[in-house]
């Protein structure tokens, strides 16, 4: 798909500034652990640029002037055009000189047919009568579309000001009965005399435009007006330079890697309708599986030791933690029934709900570790400044505790993502393949987060390796498997 050239200059997707909950890849402090060529060993990269309304209008207007220069077209039609091909320039320069009627009409610019009154006839009258209102005015008070449905300005200020209140702008259509035209922008504010209802025009239209172009995407924080501009229509992460808030390009949501954006929809969907999991999660408890003491999860890590009998198991299976590393794969895959086809309606149904649940509890879990680990998070922040303070050492000197505890949000916010990822992979090699690389993932993060809580008594060295093995299987993961 070709767009309309632009001399916007694109940051590359290097991060600055925030800890919360949905900006962790927005810590410039890990930036000595990106590759050195993020264009070809970061499968995230993605090149893209914050602006501001202006700077999108300032866009839009080169779009036109580009058109108009190839095209005999007035400045309000290019722009009609535009939208209604989602700006590809090239496309319709092309449409346009191989058949010029056929694009307009198929446009909804020019009609199919000629009009049967003539402009010049209309507006020598000295008394017509309006179709809609019935009543009489000179030629001169009365317009009309290329489709020659002639209506008073009145009539049609009433039209304009009604579908403006209903949200619609670009979309509007001619009055006439059957007749599916559209309104440029030129002949609208031609005839609104309010002020405020042509800001409200022009406010809805530019969200249409901004909507329309593949190029762009609205930031979808809480009353943020930046725009986000990208050269390539992609599930990428984006981060606004202005609120912070990381999201996908392709589909504005969270952002949500390695799962593509129609995958996420079903999956966060199907999460909301399936109702009959609420009480299977919302027990924040489980029991020893030694002692039978019932324990509460409250740190991010799945190593759970019993704080009774000090017994070491995992939190998902709770399985003996000692020989869990040559287990880890299966704790982590679902055992798919090879049989279940040739069960009855009611035993696939209950493995259909039991598989949904294996993957969804464990969605969860890492959904709620990343909140517990926040305070983690905010421990160490609050650690690393009593020392400071203390002159127990410098800034840079524990540096490397936050930028542990912000690397271990980063891979276990992967992690999260990948369960809606297998969820719905067809069984085969491939997802074996991901399978094993999604629990070697697993048990280096779980390595990493019993490390960072236990940050100040392990070995710096140890650490920074931990951090490092934890990102090459994050990065490898989303090498093979990132949908784009």
């Amino acid at each position: 798909m070709s767009t309309a050239n632009s001399d916007i200059e694109l940051d590359d997707e290097s991060d600055d500034g925030g800890y919360g909950y949905y900006d962790y890849y927005n810590n410039s402090e890990d930036t000595e652990m990106e590759p050195t060529d993020p264009f070809k060993n970061d499968p995230e990269h993605f090149e893209f640029k914050c602006l501001y309304k202006e700077d999108v209008e300032r866009l839009f207007n080169e779009c036109v002037e580009n058109l108009c220069a190839n095209l005999p077209v007035k400045p309000s039609l290019a722009k009609l055009l535009l939208h209604t091909h989602n700006w590809t320039t090239g496309d319709l320069i092309t449409s346009y000189r191989s058949d010029a009627s056929k694009l307009l009409v198929d446009s909804r610019i020019k009609p199919s047919k000629p009009p049967e009154t003539e402009f010049q006839v209309v507006r020598s009258s000295k008394s017509l009568s309006c179709s809609i209102c019935l009543l009489n005015y000179s030629g001169e008070f009365f317009r009309a579309l290329a489709c020659g449905h002639y209506f008073c300005k009145d009539c049609w200020f009433t039209h304009f000001e009604i579908q403006i209140t209903q949200g619609i702008t670009t979309a509007m259509e001619c009055m006439g009965q059957g007749c599916t035209l559209l309104v440029p922008e030129d002949f609208v504010l031609s005839i609104l005399n309010k002020s405020s209802l042509r800001e409200k025009y022009q406010q809805f239209s530019f969200s249409d435009y901004v909507k329309s172009h593949p190029s762009l995407r609205f930031c979808p924080g809480t009353n943020c007006n930046v725009i986000v501009f990208a050269k390539d229509y992609q599930s990428k992460r984006v981060t606004c330079k202005q609120c912070k808030t990381t999201f996908c390009f392709k589909c504005g949501s969270e952002y949500h890697a390695p799962t593509d954006c129609e995958t996420i929809k079903k999956w966060l969907t199907k999460c909301a309708d399936d109702s009959e999991t609420a009480n299977y999660i919302s027990a924040h408890t489980k029991d020893c599986p030694k002692c039978s003491i019932c324990i509460e999860k409250n740190g991010g890590c799945n190593h759970m030791q019993c704080y009774s009998c000090k017994a070491d198991f995992c939190w998902m299976c709770l399985g003996d933690w000692n020989a869990h590393g040559s287990e880890y794969y299966e704790c982590s895959r679902y055992k798919e029934n090879p049989n279940i086809a040739n069960e009855s309606a009611h035993a696939q149904a209950r493995e259909a709900l039991k598989k949904y649940l294996f993957y969804f509890e464990r969605w969860e879990n890492h959904a709620r570790s990343l909140r517990l680990e926040e305070h983690t998070l905010q421990k160490i922040k609050d650690r690393i400044n009593d020392k400071v303070m203390a002159n127990e050492g410098t800034w840079i000197d524990w540096q490397y505790l936050r930028n542990a505890a912000s690397l271990l949000a980063k891979c276990r916010y992967t992690l999260q993502y990948t369960y809606p990822y297998a969820y719905y992979m067809e069984v085969g090699p491939r997802k074996e393949l991901f399978e094993y690389q999604q629990a070697q993932l697993e048990a280096e993060i779980e390595n990493l987060s019993w490390k960072v809580e236990r940050a100040e008594t392990t070995d710096r060295g140890d650490l920074e390796n931990q951090m490092d093995v934890a990102e090459k299987r994050r990065t490898t993961l989303l090498k093979d498997f990132l949908a784009v």
